[in-house]
């Protein structure tokens, strides 16, 4: 039987549409998910520690001992990675694009007429609340926006494991390198197949 290299992201037990599949809260999922990979032999789970830190911010500290070994914490060998230049290329150009994007919106909501009622007050308060998410969403939704992001795809690349996340973002960049990405539902019939 073919031995599984899984590479774990945070989002597979935080993100609520992917965490339901193993518990309702990030917690008993991680502690669900532990209790089936304890039975699985042909799978070997890898964290980067960065990302295994994060993940305990959610989840607060991981209990057990035994637990905490079903997954390796593993870093990526940084300073050895080759990383294919056409990579960075185009994460730099949808950097700047995401920028544009970003301040087209700010410039949308600045034009806004500006009144000071108290009604108007509640419509700005309403209209900031929705520009911080259209910001958000143009400038970090699909893109690699964090070190641990980019841990895991060094290190899926590294050990040519498949990446267990449902972050579009790592999905999307990990696919230009030929990385395997599998969702929760994926993971979870693999663990419980194994």
């Amino acid at each position: 039987m073919k031995n599984f290299k899984i590479i774990l992201d945070t989002s597979i037990f935080v993100n609520p549409d992917s965490r339901h599949f193993f518990g309702k809260n990030p917690k008993e999922a991680l502690e669900n998910f532990f209790c089936r990979l304890h039975e699985a032999k042909n799978i070997n789970c890898y964290m980067p520690p960065s990302v295994y830190e994060e993940l305990t911010q959610f989840t607060g500290k991981i209990p057990a001992v035994e637990k905490s070994l079903l997954i390796s914490r593993t870093p990526p060998s940084s300073y050895e990675s080759l990383v294919p230049a056409m990579l960075v290329y185009e994460l730099i150009e949808e950097i700047r694009l995401r920028i544009n994007k970003g301040l087209r919106i700010a410039e949308k909501y600045h034009r806004k007429e500006k009144t000071t009622s108290n009604a108007a007050e509640e419509e700005k308060e309403r209209q900031i609340k929705q520009l911080r998410q259209e910001y958000r969403t143009a400038l970090r939704e699909g893109i690699i926006d964090s070190k641990e992001d980019f841990d895991l795809i060094l290190l899926a690349k590294e050990i040519k494991g498949s990446l267990a996340t449902s972050d579009k973002g790592l999905i999307t960049w990990a696919q230009k390198l030929g990385i395997l990405c599998i969702g929760a539902q994926e993971l979870k019939e693999l663990v419980y197949s194994a």
